[in-house]
């Protein structure tokens, strides 16, 4: 299912070839899909723009002191059926059921935010938190017309029916996401309650028990730290907050973990920069 070019840009560190031992790793899959924006387009170049940001990384993570050992393998970009979601979604979904056969945790890149959908849907997040990190709520039920958008990812995903939905960093929603969250008992944690309460939200995390699938979409920063996003919001978390909240996920059940959004096509630009390091953080957890 995996699509690659003659000569495969991959991500740091990653191996050449799969090694089953008691820490089967994570399994990098690229996802180039672009076909909802509304906003700023270029979702396409995240998983490559990602990959090339990596390499300014050290194998050595001094904030957590302690080298990246998890194994870690780039399984190429998946193919994308011009731009159509439907078809893109079932080839997406099939192909993370072939990773998790592999027993490798998926780890996506991006690609725009509905793509999250495919993912949970294919590892089945019925007992599953879903910690969501982002600027918006992505919980209307359509967005122009469209029931499948980066703009109603959360929606679709909160109709699998996971054990509860965590949002992150939000600063700006509809009127109609702001009472369904309401309806549905959705607590969400805006940013500027994240910068004052940090400590809170750390307990928070730290506290939650069993699956536990994670999305990133790099518009929770703040455009100061990312602004080649789909939709960039200003008032967003600076890169330590995410990164205190992300390292909360140590010794967790994380199944799954994504990052989206991420549409810069220029080598050096700081959103892929802060977008490789997240991922770099999350794997040396």
């Amino acid at each position: 299912m995996f699509l690659y070019t003659e000569d495969p840009l991959k991500f740091a560190f990653s191996k050449d070839k799969i090694e089953y031992k008691d820490d089967p790793g994570y399994g990098i899959l690229g996802v180039p899909f672009d076909g909802t924006a509304t906003y700023q387009p270029g979702a396409r170049y995240g998983p490559n723009s990602i990959r090339e940001a990596s390499y300014n990384l050290e194998n050595f993570n001094l904030s957590q002191d302690r080298q990246l050992e998890t194994p870690l393998y780039d399984l190429g970009n998946l193919e994308v059926i011009n731009g159509n979601f439907q078809k893109t979604s079932l080839n997406l979904e099939s192909t993370i059921r072939e990773i998790l056969d592999l027993e490798i945790t998926p780890l996506i890149l991006g690609g725009e935010h509905i793509i999250s959908y495919s993912i949970c849907k294919a590892l089945n997040i019925q007992d599953t938190t879903v910690l969501h990190f982002d600027a918006h709520l992505d919980l209307r039920d359509d967005y122009q017309g469209e029931k499948y958008s980066h703009a109603t990812v959360l929606r679709r995903i909160h109709d699998l029916n996971p054990s509860q939905i965590i949002p992150i960093g939000i600063r700006s929603g509809c009127e109609e996401e702001f009472e369904y969250t309401r309806e549905a008992g959705i607590n969400y944690y805006t940013a500027s309650g994240v910068k004052e309460n940090l400590k809170e939200i750390e307990k928070i995390i730290s506290s939650l028990e069993g699956q536990i699938y994670v999305t990133v979409d790099m518009d929770v920063l703040d455009p100061a730290y990312a602004p080649s996003v789909g939709t960039p919001c200003p008032g967003g978390l600076d890169p330590h907050e995410l990164q205190k909240l992300l390292y909360c996920l140590k010794d967790k059940d994380v199944v799954g973990f994504d990052l989206v959004e991420v549409s810069s096509r220029c080598m050096g630009d700081i959103t892929s920069v802060n977008a490789a390091q997240v991922v770099y953080d999350f794997l040396c957890l």
